[in-house]
């Protein structure tokens, strides 16, 4: 017998604040971050459950959808963005004002070139990884929508796809965009796959 359940992933929208290296900072959506958002999921209400990162630039559209829909919604801390550390709310010309290479080699060797004091990558993998696997497992056979972060939206792409997280900042994931995972169970099984990246959704 085959069971499917299909996970959309949603990336917040531009915080208040402008693009930065936010980590867990908790900057609320700017009026064009709203404007993404319900740009990119339009009338779209076909979830059952909607779960999402409790940092605001999620939390509250993820609460606006639930209430305009009736979708039950919860909240997973381990779904916020990963700990920056000192980058913390630095933009990308405050961090590389003295070393000029340090993103370009940060993307490429993100475990090499982490910033003091951030969370480390197998930290970040696991506990993005282990939200992903009780979510497949409590909402089997659901359509699921989840409100999260660029940063963790590369982590569940690094599990599903069985990819080093470390090439996870290899993706590109555009403010507001969508994903979409199916996950077929057959037998004791599991099969996932990535059905679309970096979209929206139409009604």
């Amino acid at each position: 017998m085959n069971t499917s359940t299909i996970i959309d992933v949603i990336r917040h929208g531009e915080p208040v604040g402008g693009r930065k290296y936010r980590g867990q900072i908790d900057d609320p959506l700017s009026a064009k971050g709203w404007a993404q958002m319900r740009a990119a999921v339009g009338e779209y209400a076909g979830w059952q459950q909607i779960v999402s990162s409790p940092l605001l630039r999620c939390a509250e559209f993820a609460t606006e959808l639930a209430h305009k829909n009736a979708i039950p919604l919860t909240k997973d801390a381990r779904l916020k963005e990963v700990r920056f550390g000192d980058w913390e709310g630095k933009t990308s010309a405050e961090i590389t004002a003295t070393e000029p290479d340090l993103l370009f080699n940060f993307k490429r060797n993100p475990s090499a070139y982490r910033p003091a004091n951030a969370e480390t990558i197998a930290d970040f993998y696991q506990r993005v990884s282990s939200a992903w696997d009780a979510l497949v497992q409590q909402y089997t056979g659901q359509h699921v929508l989840v409100v999260a972060h660029a940063g963790v939206i590369r982590m569940l792409l690094a599990h599903v796809l069985s990819m080093p997280a470390e090439q996870g900042y290899r993706i590109q994931v555009a403010s507001a965009a969508v994903s979409r995972f199916a996950i077929t169970q057959r037998n004791g099984l599991s099969h996932s796959e990535l059905i679309f990246h970096d979209g929206i959704l139409k009604a």
